[in-house]
């Protein structure tokens, strides 16, 4: 099949915060909640080595482009398999959150973010329409769960031709406004463990109290490490209907890096029949030998971001 008619139709705010700019190296909810591995935090816990998707392989399992150079172009298809040690298609998986599987793909610059649930055809191949309209080296993230219950990430690039123009990355930042939406995180960072950060959701300068669920849960939250695109998605405490879990306006996540360094976040909620997403940089600093902990590398202005639902 030709590269035009396999991309014929086509996958992450938070802030820098008061002594710490906020980043997210190993993001999980508070302590129901998960991360990318399924973990469940504790606050107070070590963090875990460092965030997933750097490979296209892992434990036996390979994430298969079909073509992974194409044009630039807004209606394409990405297709693509989850493969076994044997080079067989995956054919049955584990739900998690209401899917099989979450695709994600974002320009190596942590633009053009795209969080997208592709179809499974009947020869193990997964398909979902993707929008490539710019060009550049895109990152693909398939973050599953096997049928034995066993979670992975796997990540490839994606090569799209076209004139590319890097964006740099925004700077950190304590509120991000989407449409008419405002999100503000409270809480602070620590590199190395967990701690409690909560986003806050207003409309027209009212607090939102009836947040819809979405994939079960009333947020979403994806990181990813600029240096290396190191993933995280996590998600938050409770669940929606436990007759405890608020519909907002806070979402609350157990938070915690592995590291210093630069974190583009993408916050998702879902309200009004829309899901929205609020985008932030983060930035954590390096505790000085023997110093009380982790310095703020930047200040945290305010910061407007357009993000859409998908």
């Amino acid at each position: 099949m030709s590269t035009s008619t396999k991309f014929a139709g086509f996958t992450l705010g938070l802030v820098a915060l008061f002594g710490v700019a906020l980043g997210a190296g190993a993001l999980v909810g508070s302590p129901e909640s998960e991360q990318d591995g399924h973990d469940t935090a504790v606050p107070g816990r070590a963090a875990p080595a460092g965030p997933a998707g750097l490979t296209d392989s892992a434990g036996g399992y390979t994430l298969a482009l079909d073509e992974p150079i194409t044009e630039s172009g807004p209606g394409a298809t990405l297709r693509f398999r989850i493969e076994d040690s044997a080079g067989r298609p995956v054919m049955r998986y584990t739900p998690n959150h209401e899917k099989d599987l979450h695709l994600i793909v974002v320009r190596r610059d942590l633009s053009g973010y795209q969080h997208l649930h592709p179809n499974l055809g009947g020869d193990g191949t997964w398909s979902a329409p993707v929008n490539l309209e710019r060009g550049g080296d895109y990152r693909v993230f398939a973050d599953f769960v096997t049928a034995d219950g066993e979670p992975f990430t796997l990540g490839t690039d994606l090569r799209v031709a076209g004139a590319y123009t890097p964006r740099p990355l925004p700077v950190p930042a304590t509120t991000a406004t989407v449409g008419d939406y405002r999100v503000e995180l409270g809480g602070t960072l620590t590199a190395g463990s967990y701690t409690d950060v909560a986003f806050s959701v207003s409309r027209g300068g009212k607090p939102v109290t009836d947040l819809e669920p979405y994939l079960g849960a009333y947020g979403h939250l994806v990181a990813l490490r600029a240096a290396d695109l190191g993933y995280l998605h996590v998600h938050p405490a409770g669940h929606p209907g436990d007759g405890t879990t608020p519909a907002g306006p806070g979402v609350t996540f157990a938070v915690a890096a592995p590291g210093a360094g630069d974190y583009r976040l993408f916050f998702e909620f879902r309200h009004a029949g829309q899901v929205h997403r609020a985008e932030f940089t983060a930035a954590v600093g390096t505790a000085a030998p023997g110093g009380p902990g982790p310095t703020s590398p930047r200040p945290a202005p305010e910061h407007t971001d357009n993000g859409h639902g998908h």
